[in-house]
């Protein structure tokens, strides 16, 4: 239940973020829409730990998506970099990468971070492995998830 009611504020918040309406007939619509998400989340049996990961409360937004973010600009301009260049140096490379989190829930936010860093996709995931495809990858596969898989360790914590 407690998946339910988080899922239910999460999304509700999110509506009025992003709509800033509060005029009665758009918040009715908006709690239509909302509630109708919620009841599909749920036949489809997806409101759990993952779906609506309560059990972290707001580390992942305080401690986690910043330093992301700033990994994503970084990635970005190295990415921007390499496809500019007249040379396109390219030195593209399937590599497996450890998953250092216990929790499904921290492995797959590893491998949507990986995915969501601009130049690596994940690719496949595998026990406590990544396969991750890199476009531009000259060092060890810790390289690409070192910092990131012990960042997500310690939200599990």
């Amino acid at each position: 239940m407690k998946y339910v009611i988080s899922l239910l504020l999460t999304l509700t918040a999110v509506w009025f973020l992003w709509s800033g309406h509060i005029e009665p007939f758009m918040v009715f619509l908006g709690a239509g829409s909302v509630l109708f998400s919620l009841w599909i989340s749920w036949r489809m049996r997806i409101v759990d730990e993952e779906g609506a990961p309560v059990q972290m409360g707001v580390r992942p937004f305080i401690q986690f998506a910043p330093w992301l973010f700033k990994e994503i600009v970084i990635s970005n301009i190295n990415v921007a970099k390499i496809i500019l260049s007249p040379k396109m140096n390219l030195k593209r490379n399937v590599v497996t990468v450890p998953a250092g989190p216990q929790s499904e829930l921290g492995k797959v936010m590893l491998a949507n971070a990986i995915t969501l860093t601009p130049g690596t996709i994940s690719v496949k995931m595998e026990g406590d492995e990544i396969m991750v495809h890199a476009l531009s990858f000259e060092g060890a596969a810790e390289d690409i998830s070192g910092d990131m898989d012990r960042r997500i360790q310690k939200l599990e914590q």
